[in-house]
């Protein structure tokens, strides 16, 4: 089904779960086809016009169309004819430059398609009628007479074409034909004359098609072709003809250079044409479409077979797929085999095709094509030399080709009314594997050393007859063949399970790393349902064998297992075992439960996301999507069983998806470790989902201990597999039970804790899974009378309390058992030997089904053999045939002798006796414990507590074990020793007691390493945190010290920074434009979405000093200009460290280690960019410390009681001083270095201000005062003329300067358009270093004065005239006061008296300030607008003074802030004042008269004429900076943007991205915007950001980051509902936005840390 994204956003989504795929490719909108779906999904428009009469078109208006259209068809006809060159010619094949040509043409056909219903019924009529495509050929007019000759030439060609497309005849028109190639030729009785006849165009449609696929789809052609498929008319014809061509499609895709182009195009015509179940289904009946398909699928397969060596190579008559081919490896059949899946997917089809019996079996040929592919045979000697990885391509084509069909076919064998569809299959596939198994030879026994994990056969019959139980009530005896049969069957399942224990034993590790991909794809989760469910269903009583480790004696003769792969052969056998008897997934559990159980076996793994479990869950037989009535579905079952973790940071900056984690109440009771090991693909998985359990028993108290996996109960089985249960109850079994336990309590090698795990989970399902009917136990069994004399009979709970004397043994020689005398009494004795206990791990049970687990014939006739013999000769059994052509090892065996060996134990013995091993204690169970023992704790716990259980549960079932548990307990039985110790016991013990040595001295590491891991984080934590009280005081502690010492972090040494060897700060330069992109609004700027939209930057702190900068160079001196404004708003650098030091030679050493290795990522160096040394934080420079001393430090902080004329006069003159600059030096050097570095990291733009004069932001740390003295030795180059000096202006009342402005032409910035900030850096740059603190206070003073009058100036234009009258009237009452000077309304009542001497001053803003003057304004709002004018300034230098000085920075309230700090630069004594009743006059301290100075200042503007009606005295107040405001839908941006034209190209750009700082739509990667070899994105970030970019990329969803010459994938702040990303939008989930994911984004931006927080950086190369 496809919608139009105006139909999917016009329709109701709500509570539903889709997938949005968004196709380029265009098509038929399915939005009111009530065949495709259902009525109350149409959208408001289709469904308010269903049933409506639709006007027609007048006959008139149609007429033009219908007679040009077709010359113009024909037109494009011929062209496609003559530009069409045969791939095997001599001439070049161009086919997209005929196609390239032809586009007008072509978009002219799909244009027209759009002008409604009307034209595309003309162009239907044109394209499907016979006799126009007649006429236009052979028409009788003058120019088609004369068009003839050409049009007959052509269609000849086209003929010879034509008649080569016979599909059985081979290839061989010499050099005529379309392409040759080589395959099997299929019987005649299965040829197909509707098939393989030749094509005969009749209609212009048909040859269309034709040309479309002879050109390889191209995209405008199939555009226009699914265009038209609105016209019902149409779409049954193009049906038609594109099945009549389904053969000719098959054979170009398999010649296609580009076969995953075609193959997408394909399906995206097919998909639109077969989802109509009625339209499928008249193509079915009409047009043969199911026998089409089969038939082109079957010689496909063809052209790729190769003779199978799976049994015996030589007589083999079976053929499979060659996995190696291209057709495999590239999946080329996929688009066929999709196709075919869908139209399985409709009931009617369906049941079609189950009702064909030939096509049934046409369709079990191909399938038997892929039994037995890919044969692994066992590499025994050498390494193979190619590692061949065509395993994929053999997993993905049974899952495509052979599973996904099966499972659609299923999805209509539910009911019991399709009995007679599942009892054909069933029959049809023993048939089928009847033939297999002559083909191949086979007989009774498998190959030895060969694994095939394909057996499609095999599983078909599996999962039919699983259905055929599970929902239509079949009998199963009534499905199973005879026993001969059914063995074979079982056969090579087993094998495969075999072989997954010898691969992970690594028995197979000369194959290559290829076998465990094998191995490990065979469980994954996309395979298992069709692969090793099907297998083990098959196999639910049947076990492998590991012969030689089941015996009782202390050492074994073994030639097939080496010692190392004995004990994982073990545990996979015993594991193997506990998943048969245990699962239920096929034997009674309900799809819900299937469901529940899948999902908690994957949660339990790990946390997972909602797509991630819904990837890793099987898709069949219960689909997640919920769809099947009566079954759950999946998001409530998920919601059930586990709880949504919302998505987290963690504290590197990292983001984290949401999870999804497992409720307290499923680790609980629902946990199944037997589950986790089906499912799992890693060994790791394993281990990490008995963490996650042990953490929660940890948590809630319940097992504090390493626990074992936990029990738990199984739901009951379905009636007919209640024979499983006897496997349990069988005496092979509890044989093998009982000598597990004593070789576990003796001590034994090769005896692990998961043997012991395995084991006990056996004995406790028996214990829960008891035999109804005993009876039927004691009728006789071939494979149990060997074992009679051990056990009484077959119940496992009266087998439990049985005392075993005696064994007899098969040991060698040198074993110590040989030198024991044989006991005098053998009566009780079990005449078994391990190789007899350990092969028989099965019972026949009674009826057709226990036949299913009956033993192959080869191994009954042994046994039978050793039945007819003495103890002692069934001692001397040979081995199974499988094993006699194994790998021998070199060396001659030990001759092998028989002993008796004395147990006197039994299981229930030896469980409590491994319960005093486990616990440590002699006595460990009482007499009296069951009575005492609280049940409700045996559900969690170790090995101690599982034995409990187990012995609780048989005691609750058995008064005689009872009793036998207490008499057992009551004893006083401690671990009995062997009784001789052998050599290999006493190197055992020795071996334990060196692995105990090595935990203690591993253990005393560990502690020494963490004491000294701590020590150092304590260390570094005091370098790292200038923000604590240690750090903060540092002129209280380290002033008075005669020399600042700083720690290498390269050579280690400590010491001065001194002029020969500098000491140098690493440090982050980056430029920044972050503050220039601050607006006056408080509110982010909106993202435009629609045309109507638009973001305006002229409001943007940057562009307004821009302007401000500009009109002040047109008309004021240049030099003052450059003095009187701040221009590290935009373009900037910005300074950070991580605070750690290190020598400048050190630094250059190691930046040449750097640049001569070679794996470097993420930076370069010859950029001078590297990563410290120590914490690894990047960087790019390394400023040099200054030689400090404790006199100077001493002076730099001295009070002082001078009054303020002094002081300004000292300044003056410390102005007028030239810079004394030391002798050239090693440090003066590397001063010069980091000013060269300052401007490189500064663009290119902002090259001529490439200083930054300060920011508010405290992330300058403490490092300032490393820097002041390096920019202070580059400013002093530059001296200011006295004349022009600002802090005359500043401080001093010049009345003889009129004369000489009158003189000049272009005067100076007047004082009150000065930037003060930038001032204060000026002065403090300019002035000797280091600056005494009193001077620096003393400036800070003099800027006040003129800030407060900037700011009395700025408001007094924000006054209305009234408004400045009457407060001109009030502040002439307060100048007469003495504090006059100190009073605003004294100063605003002046200022505004001074400069209404130019009366166009307020003239200019009177228009604006009628529309502020909204309220009135009070005492109170002037005051907190003055506050809040000088505010910046008094943050910059409170900041600047605590770098210099080491000055505390203390927290206040917000509405404290001006007295704060205010107090604490010295404008306010520091007696605590209410903050009320602080005003911001009272900071104000003149150094001459307050009024003179003023008027001085005022008379700068009024005497400027013109010019002040250009530059307003008013300076805006910024708000923070913020990144754009972004829609919640995700859907709105990528609507509106994906398909937007580029302003500059104006093209619709392949990659479209959004600039996140100022909304700019670029071009990702365009070629079409690249300028001087940069690419738009780059150019952009280096314009918008100066060099730093933040975009999103609309078709990903995600953002990348621009910084300089490098970016990385920051990730996505649009999130499904389930907290995921979808990058590159594949999974098509509706997204909407992450607050805190776009918080952070923004906050790293302002913050300028995404060096250091995004670790994954490359070079971009200008190419973005």
């Amino acid at each position: 089904m496809s919608l139009c994204a105006e139909c999917f956003n016009n329709g109701d989504h709500t509570g539903h779960d889709f997938n949005m795929f968004r196709s380029q490719a265009g098509g038929a909108c399915d939005c009111g086809d009530s065949n495709v779906m259902r009525e109350s999904g149409f959208c408001r428009r289709h469904r308010l016009r269903t049933g409506e009469n639709v006007p027609s078109i007048p006959r008139d208006l149609l007429l033009m169309s219908e007679m040009v259209l077709p010359r113009f068809i024909l037109y494009i006809i011929q062209y496609l004819r003559d530009g069409y060159v045969e791939p095997d010619t001599s001439t070049e094949r161009d086919l997209q430059k005929v196609l390239q040509q032809l586009e007008p043409q072509i978009s002219f056909l799909e244009e027209l398609t759009k002008m409604g219903g009307a034209m595309r019924t003309v162009l239907t009529k044109i394209l499907t009628n016979q006799q126009t495509f007649t006429d236009s050929i052979y028409g009788h007019d003058l120019f088609a007479l004369i068009r003839c000759i050409v049009i007959v030439r052509l269609q000849c060609r086209l003929v010879r074409i034509c008649d080569i497309l016979c599909f059985l005849q081979e290839d061989q028109d010499g050099g005529q034909s379309v392409g040759q190639r080589k395959r099997v030729k299929l019987s005649s009785s299965t040829r197909d004359p509707r098939i393989i006849e030749s094509l005969k165009h009749k209609y212009f449609l048909e040859e269309l098609l034709f040309w479309t696929i002879k050109y390889e789809f191209p995209q405008k052609m199939v555009t226009f072709l699914l265009n038209m498929l609105p016209d019902q008319d149409y779409k049954i014809t193009f049906t038609k003809t594109f099945v009549q061509h389904y053969a000719f499609i098959m054979k170009t895709l398999m010649k296609s250079h580009e076969s995953d182009t075609m193959s997408n195009r394909i399906v995206h015509i097919s998909v639109q044409l077969f989802s109509n179940e009625e339209l499928a289904r008249h193509v079915t009946e009409e047009c043969g479409l199911l026998e089409v398909m089969v038939t082109v699928l079957l010689y496909m397969m063809e052209s790729c077979l190769i003779k199978s060596e799976l049994q015996d190579e030589e007589n083999s008559r079976h053929v499979v797929v060659n996995c190696s081919e291209a057709l495999l490896k590239n999946n080329t059949y996929w688009p066929l085999v999709s196709d075919f899946i869908n139209i399985l997917s409709h009931q009617s089809v369906a049941k079609r095709f189950l009702e064909d019996k030939s096509l049934l079996m046409l369709w079990m040929s191909f399938v038997s094509f892929f039994q037995g592919m890919n044969l692994n045979k066992r590499e025994l000697n050498e390494h193979v030399e190619f590692e061949s990885q065509t395993y994929y391509a053999a997993f993905a084509a049974e899952l495509e080709a052979c599973a996904q069909p099966m499972w659609g076919l299923l999805t209509h064998c539910k009911v019991k009314e399709t009995q007679e569809y599942t009892k054909t299959v069933v029959r049809y596939c023993l048939k089928t594997l009847q033939m297999w198994f002559d083909t191949i030879c086979f007989i009774d026994e498998p190959a030895p050393n060969q694994v095939t994990f394909h057996l499609p056969l095999h599983r078909y019959y599996a999962m039919f007859l699983s259905k055929a139980v599970k929902c239509q009530g079949l009998d199963l005896d009534s499905l199973l063949p005879d026993q001969e049969m059914l063995m074979k069957i079982m056969v090579h399942p087993l094998q495969i399970q075999a072989c997954l224990s010898e691969i992970h034993s690594n028995m197979w590790v000369r194959n290559g790393l290829q076998i465990k991909g094998q191995a490990m794809t065979y469980v994954q989760s996309h395979f298992c349902n069709s692969m090793i469910d099907p297998d083990i269903y098959l196999l639910y009583a049947r076990i492998t064998e590991v012969v030689d480790l089941l015996t009782m004696a202390s050492q074994h003769q073994n030639a097939v297992l080496d010692s190392e792969q004995e004990r994982p052969m073990l545990e996979g056998a015993l594991t193997f075992l506990v998943i048969l008897t245990s699962l239920r997934i096929h034997l009674g559990m309900t799809d819900d439960e299937i469901l529940r159980a899948e999902m908690v076996s994957q949660l339990c793994m790990n946390d997972r996301t909602h797509s991630a479990l819904l990837d890793l869950i099987p898709e069949n037989p219960n689909p997640k999507s919920g769809i099947v009535p009566g079954s759950c579905s999946f998001e409530d079952m998920l919601s059930a069983v586990a709880d949504f973790k919302a998505p987290v940071f963690e504290p590197g900056g990292s983001m984290q998806q949401g999870m999804y984690t497992p409720k307290a109440e499923v680790w609980e009771k629902e946990f199944d470790p037997i589950m986790v090991v089906l499912r799992t693909v890693y060994r790791r998985d394993v281990q990490s989902a008995m963490d996650r359990y042990s953490a929660f028993l940890k948590q809630f108290g319940i097992h504090t201990g390493n626990p074992w996996p936990p029990y738990k109960e199984r739901t009951q089985l379905h009636p007919c597999y209640k024979g499983l249960i006897r496997l349990l109850h069988c005496k092979t079994l509890h044989i093998v039970i009982f000598t597990l336990l004593y070789k576990i309590w003796m001590d034994h090698q090769n005896m692990s804790e998961h043997v012991l795990c395995m084991v006990l989970y056996l004995i406790e399902l028996g214990l829960d899974n008891q035999v109804q009917d005993s009876k039927e136990d004691e009728e006789p069994c071939i494979e149990e009378h060997c074992h009679d004399s051990w056990f009484p009979g077959t119940n496992l709970l009266s087998n439990l309390h049985h005392v075993i004397n005696f064994v007899r043994v098969r040991v060698p020689e040198t074993a110590p058992e040989v030198k024991r005398e044989a006991p005098p009494s053998t009566s009780t004795e079990a005449s078994a030997y391990g190789q007899v206990k350990g092969s028989s791990n099965s019972r026949r049970l009674s009826g057709n089904w226990r036949e299913v687990f009956s033993l192959v014939a080869e191994r009954r006739r042994k046994f039978q053999e050793i039945i007819n013999r003495s103890s002692s000769e069934a001692a001397q059994v040979v081995r199974p045939k499988s094993s006699s052509t194994r790998w021998v090892p070199p060396g001659t065996p030990p001759q092998l002798v028989t002993e008796i060996l004395e147990i006197r134990e039994s299981m229930l013995s030896l469980l409590i006796k491994l319960h005093q091993k486990l616990s440590s204690k002699q006595n460990s169970l009482s007499a009296s414990w069951l009575e005492d023992m609280d049940t409700s704790r045996h559900a969690h716990g170790d090995g101690i507590t599982a034995i409990e259980r187990i012995l609780t549960k048989a005691a609750a079932r058995s008064c005689q074990i009872k009793r036998s548990i207490q008499d057992i307990c009551g004893k006083v039985c401690p671990p009995v020793p062997p009784k001789k110790n052998s050599p290999t016991d006493k190197k055992a013990m020795d071996k334990e007691e060196r692995r105990q040595r090595a935990r203690e001295r591993q253990q005393k590491l560990l502690a020494e390493f963490a004491s000294r891991q701590k020590s150092f984080m304590e260390t570094a934590m005091d370098v790292e945190s200038p923000e604590t009280d240690a750090a903060m005081d540092l002129g209280a502690s380290e002033v008075m010290e005669s020399e600042v010492l700083y720690d290498c972090v390269i050579c280690g040494q400590s010491g001065p920074s001194t002029e020969d060897r500098p000491t140098g700060l690493v440090v982050l330069l980056q430029a920044s434009s972050v503050l220039g992109h601050r607006c006056k609004g408080k509110d982010p700027k909106n993202l435009p979405t629609s045309d109507e939209e638009h973001i305006y930057s002229a409001d943007t702190c940057g562009v307004a000093h821009d302007v401000r900068l500009t009109l002040m160079q047109r008309f004021f001196k240049d030099s003052s200009c450059l003095q009187s404004v701040s221009i590290g708003w935009d373009g900037g650098v910005y300074v950070q460290t991580c605070g750690h030091t290190l020598h400048i030679d050190c630094h250059k050493s190691y930046m040449e280690s750097l640049r001569n290795d070679q794996v470097l990522q993420g930076f370069s160096v010859d950029k001078g960019e590297f990563t410290c040394p120590l914490c690894r934080q990047f960087a790019n420079s390394v400023l040099p410390c200054r030689p400090g001393r404790g006199t100077e430090a001493g002076a730099w902080h001295s009070p002082t009681n001078k009054k303020t004329c002094v002081l300004v006069k000292e300044v003056e003159d410390l102005q007028e001083k030239l810079g004394l600059f030391p002798t050239e030096s090693n440090l003066s050097k590397e001063m010069e270095l980091v000013i060269k570095d300052i401007k490189n990291t500064t663009q290119k733009k902002y090259m001529d201000y490439g200083k930054n004069p300060g920011s508010p932001d405290n992330d300058f740390l403490f490092m300032y005062s490393v820097l002041f003295h390096v920019l202070a030795m580059h400013m002093r180059l530059y001296s200011i003329d006295s004349a022009y000096n600002p802090w005359t202006k500043l401080t001093q009342v010049t009345q003889n300067k009129d004369e000489e402005k009158q003189g000049e032409e272009i005067p100076e910035v007047p004082m009150l358009y000065r930037d003060v900030p930038s001032l204060l850096i000026i002065f403090v740059l300019t002035m000797p270093q280091p600056l005494r603190k009193e001077h620096f206070t003393c400036v800070v003073k003099m800027l006040f004065n003129l800030q407060f009058i900037q700011a009395v100036a700025a408001l007094s234009t924000r006054l209305s005239s009234e408004e400045r009258q009457a407060w001109s009237a009030s502040g002439a009452l307060k100048k007469v006061n003495h504090s006059a000077a100190k009073s605003f309304e004294a100063l605003l009542y002046h200022v505004i008296s001074e400069l209404s001497k130019d009366t166009c001053v307020y003239k200019v803003n009177e228009e604006e300030t009628t529309m502020l003057s909204s309220s009135v304004w009070s005492p109170q709002s002037i005051e907190f607008s003055l506050q809040q004018f000088c505010l910046p300034f008094l943050r910059l230098s409170c900041l600047l003074q605590h770098h210099l000085y080491g000055d505390g920075l203390t927290g206040c309230l917000e509405e404290e802030e001006f007295s704060s700090l205010a107090v604490c630069l010295g404008l306010l004594p520091s007696a605590p004042q209410p903050a009320s009743a602080v005003h911001s006059a009272s900071c104000l301290e003149w150094p001459v008269d307050a009024f003179d100075l003023v008027s001085q200042w005022c008379a700068e503007v009024t005497g400027l004429s013109l010019i002040h009606a250009e530059q307003s005295l008013v300076h805006p107040q910024w708000a923070a900076p913020h990144l754009l405001q972004l829609p919640d839908n995700y859907n709105i941006i990528f609507q509106y943007y994906h398909r937007k034209a580029c302003t500059g190209c104006k093209k619709v750009p392949k990659d479209p991205a959004l600039c996140l700082v100022c909304g700019a739509f670029v071009c990702l990667k365009g070629v079409c915007c690249k300028q001087q070899g940069v690419c738009e994105c780059v150019l952009h970030s280096q314009h918008c950001g100066a060099a730093t970019g933040i975009f999103l990329l609309i078709n990903a969803s995600v953002i990348i980051i621009i910084r300089g010459h490098r970016f990385c994938l920051w990730g996505s702040v649009y999130l499904d509902a389930h907290g995921e990303e979808d990058r590159d939008l594949r999974r098509g989930k509706p997204l909407f936005l992450c607050e805190e994911r776009y918080r952070v984004l923004e906050q790293q931006w302002v913050s300028h840390t995404f060096d250091h927080i995004n670790k994954r950086w490359g070079p971009h190369y200008n190419g973005l």
